[in-house]
């Protein structure tokens, strides 16, 4: 193994109890040796706590005993010889299947180094060295991983080596059976491994669309032709894609050079049958569904992020925290701007047409438009509050809340059609020049500004400040029919205009009230059950039972008013309900072919 002080070693230790055990060696300890385990992971903005799943912890040096003090939830002390060694032995219970800790059992091995590697305080920038051990009875197991290899088996299983803490946390490792795949892209060596795919997987096709989806990406930020054959500008010089394919799940998250990615697996590429697919269309040239299309933002979204957040990232990320929240108000920028350009780049890369592109981007404006939360906080505000409010939603999110990916994006899209529009500068080059400005590195929204301003000839403050720090509504219908887009008003959905949203089936249960809108005009109140509407005069009425929202259409007639009938914390009510007047949702069309395409086709230049 190359030369490191802080060693860790990963062992398998349980399948069936889903315990890793990890051993800690730190060649040249303090005296008073602090170590802490992260409370968070860079990306999911959340204080989880990995530390509950740490147990078993147990100091040596030698055949010495070493005590360890516990100072708080996710830090302790040793107090030893800085002559010898400090070996640290413990077991992480790892049984979270996610992208963001860590997982075990008998078909697969998957963690984040934030959930289970203790950082050595006061040697984090020193060279950090991992070994991972295979499991005997796992022969076909292998491994996937960012890091650098320095002595491993064909399986990938031996030591790799980091530069220091940060980035041996920031390699996720993936274990088991996978699928494996590979191709180049610019140059740059990526490796897709899909774990769970189910026997119809058509591998070679995402291998062909993610490459066109880091090309396009890669020549986004560095320029460059499509066909051209040249070296890479890009920072990294490979990539893996890790892919859990589940019954039922979405999710990403980015890393240096890696991402892990979470998705239902009926919506992967499918390999054509012909004798089940007769008739049926589905075949591995057909159009893309729009689960895989949703796949395929996923990827875009994720592989942006290793320029912008992973490198270009909020100032007050230059040196991460990993033990207490780490707040920025410019999630809207790293998050949102990223979530503007993962569908755009697809429409770019010719993996979906204008129409599939302005259904996505219709989807987006109407989740932001629906929100009435949108009128109570900005989308900055919404960035620094990421910690107690996006990631630990209530009912009462979309009242009090916005979105800073779904508002960013449009953020985004604002700036950028307002730009194209003033005839002098994109987006795109904004992007490119703030990564040039900032040396791929720190970032505030005084550079944003400047960089606008520089490119455009004067001062967009006065936009961002409504638009990023205010609560009133985008331009969005001025600047997209501006740009050859027609903005068509259509009767939204009845959930919608009631002001609610409910799960169906046996039952209609009541999940949120919107503020504002006939249902809570009602009295509706999140957990109740509606069961049935009643209709007409008293002495006339008729009772119906409800077990969805479109029943209410069957049953109401031609009323105005119904009685609401709901059951909550086991008792009986009657709520008098007014039925709302249509309101709508928008739906995108091209108007202008010519105009649009400037826009929706353009490469970004060096």
């Amino acid at each position: 193994m190359a030369t490191a002080r802080v060693r860790y070693q990963v062992r398998l230790l349980d399948l069936h109890a889903h315990l890793f055990q990890v051993t800690l060696s730190i060649a040249e300890p303090a005296a008073v040796q602090r170590l802490s385990l992260p409370v968070w992971i860079p990306g999911s903005y959340l204080v989880r706590e990995f530390s509950k799943n740490l147990q078993r912890l147990q100091a040596h040096q030698g055949n010495d005993k070493v005590a360890l003090t516990q100072l708080d939830k996710c830090s302790w002390q040793a107090e030893c010889d800085s002559r010898k060694p400090l070996l640290l032995r413990y077991e992480v219970y790892a049984f979270d299947n996610s992208v963001r800790t860590a997982w075990l059992d008998a078909s697969r091995g998957f963690f984040n180094g934030s959930s289970l590697f203790l950082q050595v305080q006061g040697q984090e920038q020193a060279p950090h060295a991992l070994e991972l051990l295979a499991n005997a009875a796992l022969a076909k197991w292998q491994v996937a991983t960012g890091l650098t290899p320095d002595r491993i088996k064909n399986n990938g299983f031996g030591s790799y080596i980091a530069t220091n803490y940060e980035e041996l946390v920031d390699c996720p490792v993936e274990m088991g059976n996978f699928w494996s795949g590979s191709f180049l892209a610019v140059g740059v060596k990526h490796r897709f491994v899909v774990t769970g795919a189910p026997p119809s997987f058509d591998g070679a096709r995402l291998l062909a669309d993610t490459q066109r989806i880091c090309e396009a990406e890669i020549r986004f930020w560095h320029g460059g032709k499509a066909g051209k054959r040249s070296r890479s500008k890009a920072p990294h010089s490979n990539y893996l894609f890790m892919l859990n394919a589940v019954g039922d799940g979405y999710g990403g998250l980015e890393h240096r050079n890696s991402t892990a990615l979470i998705y239902t697996r009926k919506d992967l590429p499918r390999l054509s049958n012909p004798a089940l697919d007769a008739g049926t269309g589905n075949s591995s040239a057909a159009a893309a569904s729009d689960g895989y299309v949703t796949l395929l933002g996923l990827i875009s979204h994720e592989y942006f992020h290793t320029w912008n957040v992973k490198r270009l990232r909020p100032a007050e990320f230059s040196a991460y925290n990993h033990g207490r929240e780490n707040y920025t108000q410019l999630l809207w920028f790293f998050e949102g701007f990223t979530s503007y350009y993962d569908d755009l780049l697809l429409r770019r890369a010719g993996l979906i047409d204008d129409k599939v592109y302005l259904k996505l981007l219709g989807k987006t404006i109407n989740q932001v438009l629906q929100t009435p939360g949108r009128k109570v906080q900005s989308v900055a505000q919404a960035s620094f509050d990421a910690w107690i409010k996006y990631y630990r939603q209530d009912e009462n999110t979309p009242n009090a809340t916005v979105s800073y990916y779904t508002k960013g994006a449009l953020v985004a899209l604002c700036l950028d059609l307002s730009l194209r529009q003033q005839g002098k500068t994109t987006l795109d080059a904004v992007m490119t020049a703030l990564w040039q400005r900032c040396q791929g590195g720190p970032m505030t929204e005084d550079d944003l500004c400047r960089v606008i301003a520089d490119l455009s000839g004067r001062s967009f403050a006065p936009e961002l400040a409504r638009w990023v720090h205010g609560t009133a509504d985008l331009p969005l219908k001025q600047l997209l029919q501006g740009q050859g887009i027609s903005v068509q008003e259509e009767v939204a959905p009845l959930a919608q205009r009631l002001g609610l949203r409910a799960s169906e089936g046996s039952a209609i249960l009541i999940k949120t009230v919107l503020r504002g809108g006939a249902a809570e005009q009602a009295g509706f109140a999140a957990g109740d059950e509606w069961l049935g509407i009643e209709v007409g005069p008293v002495k006339a009425s008729s009772q119906w039972r409800l077990t969805s929202l479109d029943d209410l259409l069957l049953y109401a007639g031609t009323a105005s008013k119904v009685g609401a009938l709901v059951a909550r914390d086991k008792r009986l009510y009657k709520l008098n309900l007014t039925l709302p007047k249509a309101s709508s949702s928008w739906r995108l069309a091209l108007h202008d072919k010519q105009l649009a395409g400037q826009w929706l086709d353009q490469a970004s230049t060096p």
